[in-house]
């Protein structure tokens, strides 16, 4: 991720600064790793990127991306060796930075040692920000176990399950030892998950005050695993700041999240892509079925967290092969809210609830992590979202990726 102080300049664009409706005109120049001045009279720099009448956008944030997740049995996922899984996580790593995703947040997996890989330049990544695995309660959403087993294989490099305030703190504390961005924990049921009802809390309150406690004081921060109204308000009011998926939320938990200064990060392109694929790819029956209970209820969802003032990022939730739906993600979310709102989403919000106000944003002196189209999203939606629609990704200054998003990457 070096970056380049002969500089590099991108002309022929509109530019979506990550906040305002109104485009700025380029060029955007780009030196040492930053922005460098837009639209103004600039140094000459030695690389050109031409945009032919295109747009420039902050690069793209996934605040709710699972590299390690090769599977949709959880299980499974956790049985494999770590270096088979950290392998495939590599290439779906490529693959979202290819699609213009320049940073996204691992909640619910990850390492030290793939962070390191990264960081040292042996895998080709966005910025990598990971909770390590994220902390399930027995019987939880992340105690993948069928009634009928005996063993607990609990100790999972995707969820650990861990019970009681005291052993939850110790928890907390080795992730953040290890380099965790925040904390992530299983508040609610899930979909894939087979014995735990969908709807109701988990956890007690104590229990998840001893989390946000540590996370706090570390400067840090939680996001929780919620669906239902009960969940979505019993998290928050225990001091969590990012409620991931909330596709129950009704307008008394949206209320809850406003006062409490919450967001909520939606995942709908999980939902739709398990709901058209989940069978043949032998998802359990009580997993589809509660995959169709939450399905139409996202996009209600995020109408009504619009309509309170919640903050609103973006996810997607991919596991298995469903990786390749990412870029699908952001056109069922821009069906809901519109464009321009789903880009603050993927881009200035996300860079808020991550806390990296040098992110999400193209502005002088932000950090040159930006997503080039050869077309405007707010005119036509394919140049986004279609995988064969040719971009150009910058990451530090640095172009890592041009042509279609399932292009090889650059050498």
């Amino acid at each position: 991720m070096s970056a380049d102080s002969r500089g590099l300049a991108i002309i022929n664009a509109g530019i979506f600064d990550g906040e305002s409706a109104e485009l700025l005109d380029g060029p955007v120049v780009i030196r040492d790793g930053h922005i460098e001045s837009i639209g103004a009279a600039a140094r000459p720099t030695d690389k050109i990127v031409d945009a032919h009448g295109g747009m420039v956008l902050p690069g793209l944030i996934d605040a709710h991306c699972h590299p390690y997740g090769i599977s949709l049995d959880m299980l499974d996922t956790e049985a494999n060796h770590l270096s088979y899984v950290a392998l495939v996580a590599g290439t779906r790593l490529r693959s979202a930075l290819r699609r213009g995703f320049t940073t996204i947040r691992d909640v619910a997996g990850g390492d030290a040692g793939i962070a390191r890989a990264i960081r040292e330049g042996w895998l080709t990544s966005p910025r990598y920000l990971f909770t390590g695995a994220a902390l399930s309660q027995t019987g939880g959403h992340g105690d993948g176990r069928p009634q009928h087993w005996h063993s607990c294989p609990c100790d999972g490099r995707n969820v650990e399950v861990v019970d009681g305030i005291d052993p939850l703190r110790v928890a907390v504390r080795e992730r953040f030892r290890q380099g965790a961005h925040a904390i992530k924990i299983m508040a609610s049921g899930g979909v894939i998950s087979l014995t735990d009802p969908i709807r109701i809390p988990q956890y007690s309150a104590e229990e998840i005050r001893a989390v946000t406690d540590e996370a706090t004081r570390r400067g840090s921060y939680v996001a929780a695993h919620a669906y239902s109204p009960e969940a979505i308000m019993h998290s928050v009011r225990n001091g969590v700041r990012s409620i991931e998926h909330g596709n129950l939320l009704d307008a008394s938990s949206a209320a809850a999240m406003v006062e409490h200064d919450a967001f909520l990060v939606p995942t709908l392109a999980c939902y739709e892509a398990m709901n058209r694929r989940g069978e043949e790819l032998g998802m359990a029956k009580v997993s589809r079925e509660k995959n169709q209970e939450v399905l139409e209820a996202g996009r209600e969802a995020i109408e009504i967290a619009a309509a309170a003032g919640v903050p609103i990022g973006f996810g997607t939730d991919l596991m298995g092969v469903l990786e390749a739906e990412q870029l699908n993600g952001l056109r069922l979310q821009a069906e809901v809210t519109g464009m321009l709102e789903l880009l603050r989403s993927a881009t200035s919000r996300n860079a808020r609830l991550i806390g990296r106000p040098d992110l999400g944003r193209v502005m002088a002196g932000g950090v040159a992590d930006l997503l080039v189209l050869q077309g405007n999203p707010f005119e036509d939606g394919e140049c986004l979202w279609s995988p064969c629609a040719e971009r150009t990704v910058i990451q530090a200054g640095r172009v890592v990726h041009h042509g279609g998003a399932a292009s090889p990457e650059l050498g």
